[in-house]
């Protein structure tokens, strides 16, 4: 149990004697599993914690059904705190997961060795025909209506509809991969603060990108002290990979690694390669603990 309440964590514990504690954060509408094949890939170099935001996967529903991105910060916040025990870890988010770490890195420097973005949801006032459906999803009233329409599609056509969303070419996805991501949505659809956990998260998230003057997470970017690994892919269909040229100029310490052929989780779609990339982040001089 951490201060901010309950949370879920898979852990994936490293092969190596004193390896350093990496904490991994999914996105919007995800779960700890988002991370698997990177865990994996890591585990002689790194000791893994991927929690379940309040509300997502396996974690119960947030105290007073609280969704907001200060509740997701606070709660990945505690847990870094209390898996470093007092000493920084290696941090990563996708998407919702990468605008939660960036506000935590902006915050709590000192909880924070390294960072790792994978398509972070940042904000950018451009709707795409691929995901003009977000923001209304966003709007009160009519973000359930959607969602309970949406509700109606049997699991297996929403799960494929969202693979066909996230990934550039879904006919990767491992079998085994989507056998487990049709029992998981199966389950989620049984629950009934499923749908308040995806609209509320981003109806938060879309509140931070109107309102700057309360949430101004470019300029909080500017402010990540950490050494910072900014993965794209070129086929994202919900965040514009264009936003990579900006996050170049706004994290002072970065690196760009930009994947031709991914969309918007290429930590599962190509995880050897952003394992790689985390790797060489992690192993420069600086970068590990002294």
């Amino acid at each position: 149990m951490l201060p901010s309440g309950p949370l879920y964590v898979r852990t994936t514990p490293s092969t190596t004697e004193g390896a350093e504690p990496a904490v991994l954060v999914h996105g919007l509408g995800g779960a700890a599993t988002n991370w698997t094949d990177v865990m994996d890939l890591l585990r002689d170099r790194l000791r893994t914690y991927a929690p379940d935001l309040p509300g997502f996967g396996w974690s119960p529903p947030p105290a007073g059904d609280d969704y907001s991105l200060p509740a997701h910060v606070r709660a990945v916040t505690d847990l870094v705190e209390s898996v470093g025990a007092g000493r920084p870890v290696h941090l990563l988010g996708n998407s919702l997961g990468g605008t939660v770490t960036t506000v935590v890195a902006a915050t709590r420097p000192d909880l924070v060795r390294t960072l790792t973005l994978v398509s972070p949801a940042l904000p950018v006032l451009r709707p795409r025909l691929s995901n003009v459906h977000l923001p209304a999803l966003a709007v009160p009233w009519v973000g359930q209506q959607l969602a309970k329409r949406l509700g109606r599609y049997p699991v297996e056509q929403r799960v494929r509809a969202t693979l066909a969303l996230c990934w550039a070419d879904p006919s990767r996805v491992p079998p085994e991969r989507l056998d487990e991501a049709m029992v998981e949505a199966d389950r989620r659809a049984r629950l009934d603060h499923d749908g308040d956990a995806m609209i509320r998260s981003l109806r938060s998230l879309m509140s931070a990108y109107l309102r700057p003057d309360r949430w101004p997470l470019w300029r909080l970017a500017t402010r990540v002290q950490a050494p910072t690994l900014l993965v794209y892919g070129l086929k994202d269909r919900l965040v514009d990979p264009r936003t990579a040229s900006r996050a170049a100029r706004a994290f002072p310490d970065n690196r760009v690694l930009l994947l031709p052929d991914s969309g918007h989780v290429s930590q599962m779609e190509h995880p050897a390669v952003v394992a790689a990339a985390v790797r060489r982040l992690v192993d420069e001089p600086g970068a590990t603990a002294r």
